[in-house]
């Protein structure tokens, strides 16, 4: 409990503690990061308090590299399905523009996925910017992958938003190899880095004054340093990922209010225009016209829990047909 508390204060005060304390971080992000700090402490506090009082998962530190641990949440939920020996393994990534967020704010989604599916579920940590830039949360989330690949089944009894995208670039998460990922489903994801935020299209119901927009350079700091380099590469934009290295199934959430409709559609557009025809589209769109990027991690009480439910079922509809598919069926 005391080293949990630790932990979150330290996420929660951050943003100050890197802008105060870590040398290399250019004058412009020191003081948006102070600048963040209130946001931060309030979003990460409203996300983890109540996982302090009451915990539907377990802890765990993953030993991914010789110099690497990871932090993950892990769900799995009581009860036996039927089929296949071994659970589905769901992986979360959390968000946070790559300079932020905490796995915590996806809990209500996680023990959704894990009592509806049977699946165990692991939500992971990654580096963040500004401190640790492209390739760290890659590099990261790759290398966690290896360790789910390798340890998983011995461990829980399973197997084997960009993240969850990058990481199929690794040949042991494509088809035909057994531990290829089989579905993707994502909430308002950045894939495409080849733009700065600012640059992106804006759609026309965009507001005028976006009170976040103090805040872009930050959104960017992950990509920036290695855009010109890495321009090209489908770890840093999976928009550029050929279909052969995708699953079978991706679900893109997409809320209208967001510069990023556009790169989510024309990606699904594209793939989906490359398969011909299917039985299922590989890459389908739940869009939401009224709504913002960011709605999934609010309070209730600004987008109704019902509301929420209507992405979080759909993703879990197709996680479910997916398993199905893979001979795995879970009485809810």
């Amino acid at each position: 409990m005391v080293s949990s508390i630790i932990h979150h204060l330290y996420t929660w005060l951050r943003p100050s503690l890197v802008a105060i304390f870590y040398r290399n971080i250019p004058w412009a992000l020191r003081w948006r990061l102070l600048v963040f700090q209130p946001a931060a402490l309030l979003t990460y506090s409203i996300a983890t308090i109540p996982c302090l009082l009451y915990r539907s998962y377990t802890v765990e530190y993953l030993h991914i590299s010789p110099d690497r641990y990871v932090r993950a949440l892990i769900f799995k939920a009581a009860g036996v399905g039927k089929g296949r020996a071994l659970r589905p393994l769901h992986v979360n990534f959390h968000s946070g523009a790559f300079m932020g967020g905490l796995p915590e704010g996806h809990a209500y989604f996680d023990q959704l996925v894990s009592e509806q599916t049977g699946a165990v579920v692991v939500d992971v940590d990654y580096r963040v910017a500004p401190e640790h830039v492209f390739p760290a949360a890659i590099d990261d989330a790759d290398a966690t992958i290896k360790w789910l690949q390798e340890n998983a089944e011995e461990r829980w009894g399973a197997d084997g938003g960009n993240l969850a995208f990058a990481v199929t670039q690794q040949r042991s998460c494509q088809a035909p190899s057994p531990t290829a990922i089989k579905a993707i489903a994502t909430f308002y994801a950045v894939i495409d880095f080849r733009l700065s935020p600012w640059e992106k299209p804006h759609a026309d119901n965009m507001p005028k004054n976006d009170p976040a927009k103090i805040f872009l350079p930050l959104f960017d700091a992950y990509a920036a340093p290695a855009r010109s380099k890495h321009f090209g590469d489908p770890r840093l934009s999976p928009v550029l990922s050929e279909k052969e290295t995708l699953p079978e199934r991706i679900l893109l959430v997409v809320p209208g209010i967001d510069i990023l409709v556009t790169e989510q559609t024309e990606f699904a557009e594209r793939i989906n225009k490359e398969d011909g025809e299917r039985e299922v589209q590989r890459v389908e769109i739940w869009y939401e016209k009224d709504l913002f990027h960011g709605y999934l991690e609010v309070p209730d009480i600004v987008v109704k829990r019902d509301v929420k439910h209507r992405a979080y079922d759909k993703a879990i509809q197709v996680l479910r047909e997916t398993h199905e598919k893979y001979n795995w069926t879970w009485n809810v």
